[in-house]
């Protein structure tokens, strides 16, 4: 059991979604009105740990005129707990999980509980077990996720064959560098065999920004 997963990303058209510095500002203001539209419709919407780090987001709708209802449930996955108490996403505007291993502080996890929800999974190696939040959330009626990354995080969701749905901007601009984090990073699939197989669904133009579609085949 598990929520409709699309994950959504702007990349430059060499495939970076930040600059070696972490910066990334890329969409054009349209396609962020529509990425904020995307958010106001899932259930929730899931980032990692290093974009609290880097970007300290709110992960709200703000962008569209919104209501504090439309705000989907905000999903961290935090292995450590190593969220900061002043983040962003600690704030009232919306309910927040974070997602942690067996082996996090459970000093900091008891700082995180007393402003959000904290679910502790059972990862193999300490991190967090994306099948076991998955169905956390499918029951906790959580049918639509939107999956905003980062790079690590999203080569884990692939590689447990959670993502459903890929909504890329391509935005016409190179960043170059190979220290720059690209779409996907984490350890990567040995064989090309073994990469994960899409069907394109639709693209269009918006201000300029090349908006691409995929089905995961795995799930159609």
């Amino acid at each position: 059991m598990k929520p409709y997963v699309i994950l959504s990303a702007a990349m430059t058209l060499d495939g970076k979604i930040a600059t070696k510095t972490g910066s990334s500002e890329i969409s054009g203001e349209k396609d962020l009105e529509r990425v904020h539209k995307l958010r106001s419709d899932m259930d929730a919407i899931m980032v990692g740990i290093g974009t609290v780090l880097v970007d300290d987001p709110r992960l709200t709708v703000h962008k569209v005129p919104a209501k504090k209802e439309d705000n989907p449930i905000r999903v961290i996955v935090d292995s450590k707990a190593r969220t900061p108490l002043n983040s962003r996403i600690l704030n009232a505007d919306a309910k927040t999980i974070i997602a942690v291993g067996n082996n996090a502080d459970p000093f900091k996890i008891n700082n995180l509980s007393d402003k959000v929800d904290v679910l502790v999974t059972n990862g193999e190696k300490g991190e967090v077990n994306l099948m076991e939040l998955m169905d956390y959330l499918k029951n906790i009626g959580v049918n639509s996720l939107m999956l905003e990354g980062g790079a690590t995080l999203n080569f884990s969701m692939f590689n447990e064959g959670l993502i459903d749905e890929i909504r890329v901007c391509v935005a016409p601009m190179i960043a170059g560098g190979k220290f720059a984090k690209t779409l996907v990073d984490g350890e990567g699939f040995d064989k090309m065999n073994d990469a994960v197989k899409l069907s394109f669904k639709e693209s269009y133009i918006l201000d300029g920004d090349l908006v691409l579609i995929y089905l995961v085949k795995n799930f159609f």
